[in-house]
């Protein structure tokens, strides 16, 4: 049986989207298209992959079982293509599309971007911001080659992880804040009375946070999560609460008198880990862009 591998693509788009619709999309297709792929690939394995329902197409138990095999096939054809056009170019070229918490993306990363024009400048990296589960969901479904996740742990199916730095963490407020001219840290109860600008659920030293004040027998604390950093930090300039950055994003501002740091009881760092996709081939361009990340990252 000679297999288009096309239809095969077309397969693993429909399993990670659910709808013909975003498939088409993804893949720069007619949805008239995907379903005729879809079609022709049953009609070839003989076996039903997916139940059109009016929601969408929801993977059968049997696509399930195949779609392992179709991910092999096609990341076969990947690590064929790259191998191709290495050969007898001694440039590292492609794209390599990264995903990671927006903290990173603002400080971490770009330094690893420039970093790479100069020793790899074939190679294309993409950032997106991306929280935890996010950027797992991203590397499952091929989105993402790589991720960074700022986690204690990250034991995920499918994801291996290797932790590669730590992030300090600081608790900070605006410079004429009561927490900022404090003579000795603030106790867990005393914490739990202000309000708090912190990120977005699944963030996790922020869920931490509010796991903690929330435990406080009595806590009352005001809570406000924003899915931006830049948000987060301008509200408590402006004096009206308090929030948990890594340090790196707050430095600038610390040292221009915008925040200050509030006596608090100290925070551990969050450990950064480097995540990837267990079943796929890691190409040259995606390990140039590993070794950037060790020269960048502090390590601890």
């Amino acid at each position: 049986m000679r297999m288009d591998t096309r239809l095969l693509r077309t397969f693993a788009a429909l399993a990670r989207t659910g709808s013909f619709t975003a498939a088409a999309a993804e893949l720069h297709l007619a949805q008239s298209t995907v379903t005729v792929h879809i079609k022709s690939l049953e009609r070839e394995l003989g076996t039903r992959l997916f139940d059109r329902l009016p929601t969408g197409a929801l993977i059968t138990d049997g696509g399930r079982r195949l779609l392992e095999r179709a991910e092999g096939v096609l990341d076969a054809e990947t690590r064929l293509r790259e191998a191709a056009a290495a050969t007898g170019k001694g440039a590292v070229r492609g794209r390599v599309v990264v995903g990671a918490a927006e903290s990173l993306c603002s400080t971490r990363l770009p330094g690893v971007v420039t970093a790479l024009r100069r020793t790899h400048p074939e190679v294309e990296v993409s950032l997106f911001a991306a929280g935890t589960a996010k950027a797992v969901e991203g590397l499952r479904s091929g989105r993402l080659d790589m991720a960074l996740l700022l986690e204690e742990e990250a034991d995920f199916t499918d994801v291996a992880a290797e932790p590669v730095a730590r992030e300090p963490l600081v608790l900070v407020c605006a410079p004429d804040h009561p927490m900022a001219v404090r003579k000795s840290a603030a106790d867990w109860p005393e914490l739990a009375q202000e309000s708090f600008f912190l990120l977005e659920q699944g963030c996790s030293y922020s869920d931490e946070l509010e796991r903690r004040l929330l435990a406080v027998p009595g806590a009352r604390p005001r809570l406000t999560r924003f899915g931006s950093v830049d948000a987060a930090r301008s509200c408590v300039a402006a004096g009206l609460g308090l929030t948990l950055l890594p340090r790196t994003t707050v430095d600038e501002a610390l040292g221009q008198g915008r925040l200050a740091v509030a006596a608090a009881p100290p925070f551990p760092d969050v450990r950064v880990w480097l995540a990837r996709h267990r079943r796929r081939w890691v190409p040259p361009a995606a390990a140039a862009v590993v070794e950037e990340l060790a020269r960048h990252f502090p390590t601890g």
